[in-house]
């Protein structure tokens, strides 16, 4: 909720300010990461690396403990920035789009959040597997699915056209991480949560960009 509310406050200061294009765009990236200290750009560093040892699961579930950083994980990530800023830099700074990234975030974790107490883990012990244990049942994911609904709401109020594309696009993250997280670790993990939350933020920002040029923003 605090990053969707400054990334929207960000928005707004830069509509009165008058910003340019690469100074917004710059701030979409760096002030999620201000905010949450980068923990789920860790999850998503992680995973790159493991992806890119080709090995098997079980030798990719070693990778992500790993502490040190991989030459891989630093090429992805020094990608995902200029991309994401990149990105960002195109898309129109009005007070829809403060609402359609600020939602965006509120609903890109509460998915994250959905995947890592439904969605079976890869391991039973460790941080995910105690907070997949104390989320079964189904009030965490009913409260989580109230608060992605609201965020869509939200959303939808701002421009319904281009909030449907942006959430369908969401959506199709999480459904596509159940097989991708066991087919290639086993199950999910704590770093699986962290690369869905990055991939599935760039892909509705993305899609707000080329929304946003196809309905016409300002």
């Amino acid at each position: 909720m605090a990053v969707g509310l400054l990334v929207g406050a960000w928005t707004a200061i830069c509509i009165a300010a008058g910003v340019g294009g690469v100074l917004y765009g710059a701030g979409l990236l760096l002030v999620p990461l201000a905010v949450t200290g980068g923990i789920h750009l860790d999850g998503f560093c992680d995973v790159v690396d493991a992806q890119a040892s080709n090995a098997p699961s079980e030798r990719k579930r070693e990778i992500l403990k790993d502490p040190h950083t991989g030459a891989f994980a630093a090429i992805g990530v020094a990608a995902y920035f200029v991309a994401y800023a990149a990105i960002g830099s195109e898309v129109p700074p009005c007070w829809q789009v403060a609402v359609l990234v600020g939602g965006m975030h509120v609903a890109s974790r509460c998915l994250s959040g959905i995947a890592t107490v439904v969605y079976p883990t890869s391991a039973g012990r460790g941080m995910l597997s105690m907070f997949h244990e104390s989320g079964k049942g189904m009030l965490v994911p009913a409260v989580l699915a109230v608060e992605f609904v609201a965020a869509g709401a939200a959303m939808v109020w701002a421009c319904a056209p281009v909030a449907a594309a942006m959430l369908l696009v969401g959506l199709a993250c999480a459904v596509l991480l159940l097989p991708f997280a066991n087919r290639q670790f086993g199950g999910m993990s704590g770093d699986l949560a962290g690369f869905f939350l990055q991939v599935a933020e760039i892909a509705m920002l993305a899609t707000l960009m080329v929304a946003a040029k196809v309905v016409g923003l300002p």
